[in-house]
């Protein structure tokens, strides 16, 4: 019993990453999902396009590779998405209506002869207007988000602070320096000044004794 209740928590834990698929194109292969879609639903797309390097011997992101998207109604054949994205995207649209829709995906060939094999991995995700109407990892990436602006103006604001304050102790220190010059220079004039009328007076002392005056 002890296994089975492990098998259990395994197949828990793996089974929000068992969304994603990935498939192989050759060429302008075309690959189609046939989705049945309550009205006004919305669907997300996220794709990644890679192709194997034989220099680096494994599956890369070629930036070069342009992916087709097209969604129709079905059986109407109403375009919904008709568009060209690059090797990584998304595309989001909501059903107008409820039924089929088939979503594609092909890569754009290089040359009339292409033949280049293309791994996509592709995920999709459904948010049912009739419910709360939140994507729930958008709202956690929203939230993530603001989170992170709001630590950038936190440490913006502190950052111009630590600045204020080192403003404040250089404007300080000059101001504490220009003052002790001032006291300084003061002092001197006054020593010249005491050292002046002194002088002053001995000359004016030895003056009038040679005159006789006194």
């Amino acid at each position: 019993m002890k296994w089975i209740g492990l098998l259990l928590c395994i197949l828990v834990i793996c089974t929000p990453w068992a969304d994603a698929l990935y498939f192989y194109l050759e060429g302008s292969e075309k690959k189609c999902f046939l989705e049945e879609l309550p009205k006004e639903t919305m669907v997300t797309g996220t794709y990644t396009a890679e192709q194997f390097s034989d220099t680096q011997h494994k599956w890369i992101v070629n930036q070069q590779v342009k992916i087709d998207i097209t969604v129709e109604e079905i059986p109407q054949g109403n375009v919904v998405v008709a568009r060209q994205g690059g090797a990584k995207g998304r595309f989001t649209f909501t059903s107008a209506e409820s039924g089929d829709h088939s979503i594609c995906l092909s890569p754009v060939p290089t040359s009339y002869f292409d033949s280049t094999k293309t791994r996509i991995t592709f995920d999709m995700d459904f948010d049912d207007p009739a419910g709360d109407g939140h994507d729930h990892k958008e709202s956690l990436s929203d939230l993530a988000r603001k989170v992170h602006e709001l630590n950038e103006r936190v440490q913006d604001i502190r950052r111009e602070q630590l600045s204020q304050r080192e403003r404040e102790i250089e404007f300080r220190d000059q101001s504490e320096l220009t003052n002790s010059r001032v006291v300084w220079w003061t002092v001197l004039q006054l020593i010249v000044l005491g050292v002046v009328c002194v002088w002053q007076m001995r000359h004016f002392k030895t003056f009038f004794v040679s005159k006789k005056l006194v």
